[in-house]
């Protein structure tokens, strides 16, 4: 199988660093990988495939010879590097938000709409981490049933903010559990340990955070559907890895069962059932923590509309939300023959 120069940018962040991870773990095949960071990233080494690779500063000539370029540094980077990867022969899977709503850059989960991957002009954009979870399982719904509505409520992970996000959940725990208090916040708004804080990003002016229109906009981009309403509240909580999101839906035509929708979510590539709630059957993050599939439990009718479908849906935010969705777009390059 021909090899490919992989750049990954951000290849110290804690996304990057589970991005050269899936890379390895799904065999992607890397004849040279590149780890770009900031200058005081610079020399450390990191191991893949069972070799050291030296961490290199990201500039304008890191670009050479690179064929895919995966980028997790911040909007800031992607603006201005991304269109120097392009330039320089790269084709980008970008996981910031910078190019998500781009008209000429497809937003891409390969379980729900891996065709539109040949429509790039060298830039794919990831989508939000808890878009990407919530669409795999609205995906067999809507092919089958349509969606009028979606209201989700997520329930997110500190390692959604970083790894000064985490380590603020750790200390504060500790000190709390020392009897010395949480200390002042830095990462959020309000203590985090122990709490839970309903906003992701900053408030805009119609009363909802980014996040929470992030999940508006892209789902309706990720199925080519302006009609798909969708209303999120996007919620922090005192967990360091996997997103949790409780999904009411509400489909166009009627369905005859639970059991039906069961068998149509069964479809899904990656997309795991676990809906025994009289057995402690259903999905938190502590056990899908090292997973790459996304799972979903508490499948039930909504009563509250006609044909309205509430279910539970947990995935590892680094993962699926990210690094593994990442390198799944990767791997369409090369399966489609478009690298």
């Amino acid at each position: 199988m021909k090899q490919f120069v992989v750049a990954v940018v951000g290849a110290t962040g804690v996304v990057g660093t589970e991005m050269i991870k899936m890379l390895e773990e799904l065999k992607f095949p890397v004849s040279e990988l590149i780890p770009l960071a900031s200058e005081k990233s610079a020399g450390k080494v990191i191991e893949f495939n069972k070799k050291n690779v030296k961490v290199k500063v990201l500039n304008e000539d890191s670009f050479k010879g690179v064929q895919v370029a995966l980028f997790s540094a911040g909007s800031s980077i992607s603006e201005t590097y991304a269109p120097l990867a392009v330039k320089a022969g790269a084709i980008v899977i970008d996981n910031t938000s910078f190019y998500r709503m781009d008209k000429d850059v497809p937003l891409v989960v390969p379980e729900v709409n891996a065709a539109d991957v040949k429509k790039h002009k060298g830039i794919i954009a990831n989508p939000n981490c808890s878009t990407a979870q919530m669409v795999l399982a609205l995906k067999p719904l809507y092919d089958k049933w349509g969606i009028s509505r979606v209201v989700v409520s997520t329930y997110q992970a500190t390692a959604g903010a970083g790894k000064e996000a985490m380590d603020e959940l750790a200390l504060q725990t500790a000190s709390i559990m020392n009897g010395k208090g949480p200390g002042v916040p830095r990462k959020f708004s309000k203590q985090i340990a122990f709490n839970v804080i309903p906003q992701i990003d900053t408030f805009l002016e119609n009363g909802f955070t980014k996040e929470e229109m992030k999940m508006t906009n892209e789902t309706k981009k990720i199925f080519g559907d302006d009609s798909l309403d969708v209303v999120a509240t996007c919620v922090r909580v005192p967990v360091f890895i996997g997103h949790s999101e409780s999904l009411n839906i509400e489909l166009k035509k009627p369905f005859k069962d639970i059991a039906e929708i069961r068998e149509a979510l069964r479809t899904v590539p990656n997309l795991v059932i676990v809906d025994e709630p009289e057995k402690k059957g259903y999905p938190t993050p502590i056990e899908t923590a090292d997973q790459n599939d996304t799972y979903v439990g508490r499948i039930r009718r909504d009563f509250s509309v006609p044909s309205g479908v509430a279910l539970w849906n947990v995935s590892n935010n680094l993962r699926k939300g990210a690094a593994f969705n990442a390198v799944q777009i990767a791997w369409e390059l090369v399966n489609q023959k478009l690298i």
